[in-house]
């Protein structure tokens, strides 16, 4: 049976088939919980306008959800954008304020990478604490290359750009400049083997068990 994505099921499944990390997304209710979902909308209510104790019950709490995970590596998108998809964008820095603070109290920060795709987010994160590795996630429209060269300014840790515009060009640059490369998404067995053939150092798939099949033969 397929677990439902981002819920406590689908983690722990995850951990038991043995991937080295998991990716989730985590997203601030109006209430200040923090929870795990992908989209902005859960049955016709926005998470970000309500609270926590209104939201369904497969939507699970971060705390719970970092627990299932214990032993991985886990990378923590932050849901945080000025896109039409999202009900709400905080630009105070509360949300990325609380995440760190539950991810350094919790003994979290040489487990995880935060990711976002909104800059000012990632420099957020970074500013809350400098010792947490922090990854931009790069939307379509960005130069991977003029990327590289902003996360380096930046002091990130990390660039997530879509496979497909990755090659060894631009993961030379990103080498140079001191970033790892994770891709997204990639869940044709033919583009997983070449990720893993051109040496990035993550592949975020949706098919763990065909990615770890080709990773580990």
């Amino acid at each position: 049976m397929t677990e439902r994505e981002n819920t406590l099921g689908a983690f722990r499944a995850a951990v038991e088939l043995g991937v080295d990390g998991v990716e989730l997304d985590v997203r601030q209710c109006a209430d200040g919980a923090l929870v795990v979902h992908h989209d902005a909308i859960v049955e016709g209510r926005a998470i970000a306008l309500s609270r926590s104790s209104e939201l369904a019950d497969h939507v699970a709490s971060f705390h719970a959800s970092m627990e299932a995970m214990a032993g991985v590596r886990v990378n923590v998108e932050m849901k945080n954008g000025r896109d039409a998809q999202e009900s709400t964008y905080d630009e105070s820095g509360e949300f990325a304020r609380r995440v760190v603070s539950y991810l350094r109290d919790a003994g979290w920060r040489d487990s995880v990478i935060v990711s976002c795709f909104d800059l000012a987010t990632c420099d957020a994160v970074r500013r809350f604490d400098p010792d947490i590795d922090v990854g931009w996630l790069l939307d379509w429209d960005l130069d991977v290359a003029q990327a590289i060269a902003t996360a380096r300014e930046h002091a990130l840790s990390a660039v997530h750009p879509y496979f497909e515009f990755v090659d060894a060009a631009r993961l030379r640059e990103a080498r140079d400049a001191g970033l790892a490369v994770n891709v997204w998404t990639v869940n044709a067995p033919s583009d997983i083997a070449a990720m893993l053939a051109l040496g990035v150092d993550g592949v975020i798939t949706d098919d763990p068990v065909t990615a770890l099949s080709l990773a580990r033969p």
